[in-house]
């Protein structure tokens, strides 16, 4: 992990002395709304629908135990609202139907960050100091800027890694930390890195996709995407390098970005993310750019040009920890005292949640946060401090928030497998889901965004109800489900196989189905938006849905087809036929499979 240098502690801990100043003069009337609100929003204070929702950095998604026990200390102190605020919002989502208001709780999103609920304002000066302390910040996870930067959970320990992608990426999240000119730009900016054959970071999904590889002498490069996103109009990143110099990578990201903070729209919220303009001006924003690069090398020789130095200053924090091993045990014998029971989950557990690694004599082991009872991403403070323990007991101090809003434990020892599992599964944390339906991706929604048009949790919560059975989950395989409260798409409900979308029908909760998404990885072929196969459901439909489009995977499969290869061979009309059946059917749910049976072979043939 990258190690805080000095001069790193004394910004941290110097912009939280400031925020809280900026506080106090706010809470003092000495500072408008209007004028603090951007300056909260700089380090990661939202106010959500019912209380302000704190959005904490995780660069690339590496986290030290001691930084995930601080966050276990901000949910036990800190995410707690009053009586007062709580009964409104409790009240109202009862309303709706089961309220799903969890305090006390941390969220892994889907930005490899942590985010909390119910943190008061009047706290959250103090939460900024004890962030401080472990080296952690909320600085530009959100407002108009270059947010923070992603890259693949298993980066510097997957086998199929060509380019460590950790120091680049910590080179430029020091790079654009406040950085003067691009603070305030059209829209928020979003950059992610990968350096291995398997893309697991989504590249060509964000403004900025990188992926590090060599050219045919063996040097060390980035073939460079812009202008990807998903929101109301999803849209793959376009290469605009095949292959630039790694060292000018910084060059190249300050003309691309610096021609779409002159020309993005300001004008239209709608259009003013980087994607609308690269779609809008195709091939002459590639020239700018292009220009722009040039002159940047003309006028000061490149004033960013990274330093050889520089890189292997950074890369030495990244070097593999030392590690004291028993030798290469094999995985897949359990350890003996296990019953014939304990030993099937074990091998399941081993086939779904534990990852090859480069270090033979190791594994990555993620910890599955999709569980019945908790939202899709939740932790409890008990379970983050359990975490941390896990992480020390067994990873060496580390963990990893993942894409999928899951824990990944980098450092694995093979002969440490039989107990983490049983250590792990005493937490609730071992359930052998990861990669499977009920592994799902999912925003916070209505029940906390004031931007949602729906809630998510309740339709997570229903779906991971009906399909509870693993051996079912088994038989389906690989399918990735997303869900999105709203348009703008934090569940990235485009790249799911299945996406659902939260959308506001005079007033009531309605949701939209999508089939057929990719978010760029082997499984699920090239990067690909969903296509909606009908109009929306009620939230009481959704389940029954995803349960329609389950069943007709199974009966037209292949053998050993998944679910997304078989979606594509079959199209799409097949599919929406047994969705539109479930909508307009009130009988029985195993009559409406029936009927819509009876039809579909012609749709096949």
């Amino acid at each position: 992990m990258y190690q805080y240098t000095d001069f790193d502690r004394q910004f941290i801990h110097q912009r939280a002395a400031q925020y809280r100043d900026q506080l106090e003069r706010h809470l003092n009337g000495e500072l408008p709304d209007e004028n603090f609100r951007p300056l909260r929003l700089q380090n990661g204070w939202y106010v959500q629908r019912y209380a302000p929702m704190l959005r904490v950095a995780v660069p690339y998604g590496e986290l030290a135990s001691r930084q995930l026990r601080a966050l276990a200390t901000i949910a036990r102190e800190f995410d707690q609202p009053s009586a007062e605020v709580f009964n409104t919002a409790a009240s109202t989502q009862a309303e709706l139907g089961t309220p799903h208001l969890p305090v006390g709780h941390g969220h892994f999103s889907t930005r490899q960050n942590v985010q909390f609920n119910w943190i008061p304002l009047t706290k959250s000066a103090d939460v900024m100091d004890l962030l401080a302390s472990v080296d952690m910040h909320g600085i530009q996870t959100s407002g108009n800027c270059i947010r923070n930067i992603t890259s693949d959970a298993l980066a510097g320990i997957a086998p199929d890694e060509l380019i460590d992608p950790r120091p680049y990426a910590e080179i430029m999240r020091q790079w654009s930390t406040l950085h003067p000119e691009f603070a305030f730009l059209p829209r928020k900016f979003k950059i992610a890195i990968t350096g291995a054959r398997e893309d697991r970071a989504a590249v060509a999904w964000h403004d900025v996709g990188l992926h590090l590889l060599h050219d045919a002498d063996g040097q060390v490069g980035f073939k460079v995407l812009v202008g990807g996103g998903m929101g109301r109009t999803p849209v793959i990143a376009r290469t605009l390098c095949e292959f630039l110099p790694w060292n000018q990578i910084l060059n190249y990201l300050e003309a691309v970005v610096r021609v779409y903070n002159r020309w993005g729209r300001r004008d239209n919220l709608y259009k003013a993310r980087i994607k609308i303009l690269v779609k809008a001006e195709g091939q002459r924003y590639i020239d700018e750019v292009n220009a722009e690069y040039q002159a940047i090398l003309d006028n000061d020789g490149g004033e960013h040009t990274i330093p050889a130095s520089e890189l292997e200053r950074v890369s030495a924090s990244f070097q593999p920890p030392a590690q004291q091993t028993r030798g290469q045990a094999a995985p897949d014998s359990a350890a003996s005292q296990f019953t014939p029971k304990e030993t099937a989950e074990y091998q399941r557990w081993l086939g779904q949640n534990v990852h090859a690694h480069k270090n033979p004599a190791l594994r990555a082991v993620t910890l599955s946060f999709k569980r019945l009872g908790f939202a899709p991403g939740d932790a409890t403070a008990d379970q983050l401090d359990a975490a941390a323990d896990l992480a020390d007991r067994f990873s060496l101090g580390e963990a990893r928030v993942t894409h999928q809003q899951n824990l990944l434990l980098p450092w694995v020892s093979a002969d440490d497998l039989p107990a983490l599992w049983q250590a792990a599964k005493a937490l609730g944390l071992a359930r052998a889901n990861i990669g499977l339906l009920t592994d799902m991706i999912a925003c916070p929604g209505g029940d906390f965004c004031a931007l949602a048009n729906a809630r998510s949790i309740p339709i997570a919560e229903s779906i991971t109800q009906r399909f509870a059975d693993l051996d079912e989950l088994f038989d389906l395989g690989p399918i990735d489900l997303h869900i999105s409260g709203c348009i703008n798409s934090c569940g990235h409900h485009h790249s799911g196989h299945i996406g659902v979308l939260g959308v506001d029908k005079d007033g009531r909760e309605w949701y939209q189905v999508s089939l057929g998404g990719s978010d760029g990885s082997t499984l699920s072929g090239p990067a690909t938006p969903g296509k909606v196969i009908g109009p929306s459901f009620a939230a009481s439909e959704v389940a029954d849905v995803v349960e329609a489009l389950l069943d007709t995977y199974r009966v037209y499969r292949d053998s050993g087809e998944n679910f997304i290869t078989c979606v594509r061979r079959l199209g799409l009309d097949l599919f929406k036929s047994a969705a539109n059946a479930v909508r307009h059917e009130t009988g029985d749910a195993g009559q409406v499979l029936h009927v819509h049976l009876a039809t579909a072979d012609a749709l096949v043939d």
